[in-house]
């Protein structure tokens, strides 16, 4: 979203095969403040539907029709292609940590993926949508659980602290929340992140994401 664009509502693209989950997202998003620009039941249209309606954010399924098995996963991946600047949130009934992990390999950012069941409040909704809309990330705790889980060789060089760090990263929490998670100050928790930065190799360069690459490399080790 463009600095001239700061002052309209977020627009939201809504893909959902649930009727009544579908109708009462599209009242949540519009009691959190968000434009629904278009609600559908499966992922055939959605390019057309982006390219008419211009979202900031699609907000898919994962199992949609006709197989109710990644569709939503397969759309997504496609739109982080053709669309690399649209923000992905993807809402799932189980935890697919393969699914994510190939949705944040896609790109360098702008995506989350939620637990349906586990979306404990309208704010929580809202700060993930407006994270993925930002380039951020947004992922259920459970969700980065799973991902690491399925790691064959963890980074040994990381403290037990860093990795903690990390693991709150990759839930897309901003420095001040981690350190609000963990009981320390923001202070302490920027100099883990700079370790964190350190110890990967990822240097500034001006153009990556390295919050994101960093938890990437985390997952997949």
């Amino acid at each position: 979203m463009s600095v001239s664009d700061t002052t309209r509502p977020l627009r939201v693209l809504l893909a959902e095969d649930s009727v009544l989950l579908r109708e009462g997202l599209v009242r949540v998003l519009a009691e959190a403040g968000f434009e629904t620009v278009a609600a559908v039941g499966d992922a055939t249209e959605l390019d057309a539907l982006i390219a008419s309606k211009q979202p900031d954010v699609a907000v898919l399924d994962v199992r949609m029709p006709p197989t109710f098995r990644d569709e939503g996963v397969k759309a997504a991946l496609r739109l982080r292609r053709t669309h690399p600047r649209l923000g992905i949130l993807l809402l799932s009934q189980y935890v697919e940590g393969a699914y994510a992990r190939e949705l944040l390999e896609s790109g360098t950012g702008g995506v989350g993926y939620l637990l349906k069941d586990r979306v404990a409040s309208l704010d929580e909704l809202r700060d993930a949508i407006e994270r993925v809309a930002a380039g951020g990330t947004a992922l259920d705790p459970l969700v980065v659980s799973e991902m690491i889980a399925r790691r064959h060789d963890p980074i040994a060089n990381l403290t037990p602290r860093e990795a903690d760090v990390l693991a709150l990263m990759a839930e897309g929490r901003t420095n001040q929340a981690i350190a609000s998670a963990l009981v320390i100050g923001t202070g302490a928790v920027e100099k883990n992140v700079t370790s964190i930065f350190q110890k990967l190799g990822l240097e500034d360069s001006g153009s990556e994401h390295r919050r994101v690459l960093a938890v990437l490399a985390f997952l997949q080790r």
